[in-house]
């Protein structure tokens, strides 16, 4: 028996629309659990000098797994990520990581506190520091593109700026990342079964 071509046009309208609606579906999960990584120039305007109160500009930053610091500083000073113990009493001889040379970007990989101090012990005892809290429970994570971060003598002087940043305070968005946790999950669960039952 042969059924009808007209029949077929609506049982293929029919699987169409229902594709369109899980694709859909999927998309607006995605679309509730991606943000965009942030860059942040520290200090913004002043950068990372003695002149900027570094508390007062991270005060009312939101900062997350995945996002980058930009460190903008004269080629005479530098940046230490240090513990806790060592921010407290500008212990700038015993460091996690030294960055040199007058920009440097930090990526921010795990969440929990991080602690950042001038090289120079009096600048660093005039508040001349860094305390970031950063949110966790992500899934995942993909960086914001940044520029390349300096690690000491990896970079030559030539290539980095002498002066502290004259950018804006303005983050900037320039990756995806995932960003949730079980609230996220919970969402795409939702919206799968609701794809799978309208499906059928």
């Amino acid at each position: 028996m042969m059924v009808p071509s007209s029949t077929l046009i609506c049982i293929s309208l029919d699987i169409m629309a229902k594709l369109l609606l899980v694709c859909g579906l999927v998309v607006l999960g995605f679309a509730l659990t991606c943000y965009a990584a942030t860059t942040y120039t520290v200090g913004g305007n002043s950068g990372w000098d003695i002149s900027t109160d570094l508390p007062t500009w991270a005060s009312d930053k939101k900062f997350v797994v995945g996002d980058v610091l930009w460190f903008q500083y004269s080629s005479s000073n530098s940046v230490n990520q240090v513990t806790k113990e060592n921010f407290e009493g500008c212990n700038t001889t015993n460091v996690v990581k030294s960055y040199t040379g007058g920009n440097t970007t930090v990526t921010l990989t795990r969440p929990g506190e991080w602690y950042f101090v001038s090289g120079n012990k009096l600048y660093c005892l005039g508040g001349m520091k860094l305390q970031v809290p950063v949110q966790g429970n992500q899934l995942s994570y993909a960086p914001a593109s940044a520029p390349q971060s300096s690690t000491g003598s990896d970079q030559g002087p030539n290539s980095l700026p002498n002066g502290p940043s004259s950018k804006n305070n303005t983050p900037t968005s320039a990756g995806l990342s995932i960003h949730g946790g079980y609230d996220n999950v919970l969402v795409l669960a939702v919206l799968c079964t609701l794809a799978a039952m309208l499906w059928m």
